[in-house]
């Protein structure tokens, strides 16, 4: 049977956007190829996880390194266990709250943290920090020797004018809401583990990775497409292309620092939302409708430190727009997980 091929508007073959999203670049082969040694991903059953697993093992196996990498996860949210062992990622199921099965965790030189809870927690601030305070604090104990690169959010930060450009790492974390409260508390552990041991933590305050099926891209195209009014209340945001984002960070390996290191990781631009919606009209052929107001502030990211060390994203807005609209309009699915970019109280 001959290869399938690419919708005219998408990249790549439907079945191969994982690999498409996870193709490593030169300079990830690099920074790899100073980190000798066993990698892990833990939490690697989320949105960012498979990709980030494929991208690590893709660069190690042109080193010779394939066995180095193992993905960790219960692998009951969003991404099954077949998703990483059909591409050749070696698994290990583990619940990384239960102290006996963390403990028995292979040693690893190298440690990507994405473990988090984010969504249905508004209710819940007893497993908000249990999982995204404890749990951080206990990994890092059990790993205190490796190099840790943690996912944190641009959450962290406060609202702030989208003539201010985005908050930098220099600006003082003021969270809002119970989520955003529990991730600095996640990068907090981290920074008390690096006090005591010394160990190496670049936090990635990473804000609004979209791919073809997950993202705040995908959000708005879903209701233009579908008719839905587009909420313009938080009227500015950033976005970066998933594989652009898991670019940056595995190259954020070489910032891992003590005390850590926060990294912002998002695109170039601050972005109107109603701008983007009439994108979206245009590429699919419907009317635009909206509501709400555009209020004065939102939570902005401002990720020249990195542009500067790593380059500023390839992935243009427009074309991520264009691989959008083209998915949707082939029938692609989506996660069904919407990123709630519209809220303001940082309840979610």
């Amino acid at each position: 049977m001959p290869p399938a091929e690419a919708d005219p508007g998408l990249p790549c073959a439907p079945e191969e956007i994982d690999s498409f999203l996870s193709e490593p670049t030169p300079a990830v082969i690099e920074v790899l190829a100073r980190a000798p040694g066993r990698v892990l991903v833990l939490g690697a059953g989320g949105k960012m996880g498979l990709h980030l697993s494929l991208m690590l093992q893709r660069a190690l196996a042109s080193l010779g390194r394939a066995d180095d990498l193992v993905a960790v996860s219960r692998f009951r949210t969003l991404r099954d266990r077949e998703d990483f062992t059909r591409h050749g990622v070696a698994t290990l199921a583990a619940d990384l709250e239960d102290e006996a099965q963390l403990a028995a965790l292979p040693e690893a030189a190298t440690v990507f943290f994405l473990a988090g809870v984010k969504f249905g927690t508004a209710a819940a601030p007893e497993l908000l920090r249990r999982v995204n305070v404890e749990l951080p604090r206990r990994v890092g104990e059990r790993f205190s020797s490796a190099r840790i690169v943690a996912f944190s959010t641009g959450c962290v930060y406060p609202f702030v004018t989208p003539a201010s450009g985005g908050a930098t790492e220099e600006t003082p974390p003021a969270p809002v809401g119970d989520y955003a409260l529990s991730c600095l508390g996640r990068e907090e552990s981290f920074a008390e583990v690096s006090r005591r041991h010394g160990t190496r933590v670049a936090l990635i305050r990473l804000n609004y990775s979209v791919e073809f099926r997950y993202g705040l891209l995908v959000d708005i195209a879903r209701r233009v497409f579908q008719g839905e009014p587009v909420d313009v209340t938080t009227g500015h945001v950033n976005v970066i292309w998933q594989r652009d984002a898991v670019e940056h960070v595995i190259r954020a390996l070489d910032l891992a620092a003590t005390p850590p290191s926060p990294v912002n990781i998002t695109g170039a631009e601050t972005l109107p939302v109603r701008r983007l919606a009439e994108n979206f009209g245009k590429l699919l052929g419907r009317p635009v409708r909206f509501t709400g107001a555009e209020a004065a502030t939102a939570w902005l990211n401002n990720a020249a430190a990195s542009h500067r060390r790593f380059g500023k994203p390839p992935t243009s807005v427009e074309q991520m727009q264009r691989w959008i609209a083209a998915w949707l309009v082939a029938g692609g699915g989506n996660w069904g997980k919407p990123t709630g970019f519209e809220s303001r109280d940082g309840n979610f």
